[in-house]
């Protein structure tokens, strides 16, 4: 499994927009992309600015084939200018585990 997180700076002043793509492209890759096992987007409390993004992705071949998504592309594309930097942190995974929140 591949586990990454992005620490992304975004203009404050296109916060909204840039929050309302990538809720756009999170709901789309978790739901057509049978690769892509988790996506988690935060901010830092009290910087909204400053999202944070855990990814978790079935093998390496889906991780690359997410990044050649319409729904990746058009998100990297309009968010391009509202990004102020974006750094990836690769990771090592130890724990991960989540309830099912459709479960009783």
């Amino acid at each position: 499994m591949i586990v990454r997180m992005a620490e992304i700076e975004i203009d404050p002043g296109r916060i909204d927009a840039y929050n309302a793509l990538l809720r756009e492209e999170i709901e789309a890759s978790v739901r057509l992309e049978p690769g892509v096992v988790f996506l988690f987007a935060v901010a830092v409390k009290g910087c909204p600015h400053l999202v944070r993004v855990v990814e978790g992705y079935a093998d390496q071949t889906a991780y690359e084939a997410h990044l050649t998504t319409p729904h990746f592309l058009k998100y990297k594309t309009e968010t391009a200018d509202m990004v102020r930097s974006l750094r990836l942190v690769e990771t090592d995974p130890i724990a991960l585990a989540a309830k099912d929140r459709n479960a009783g």
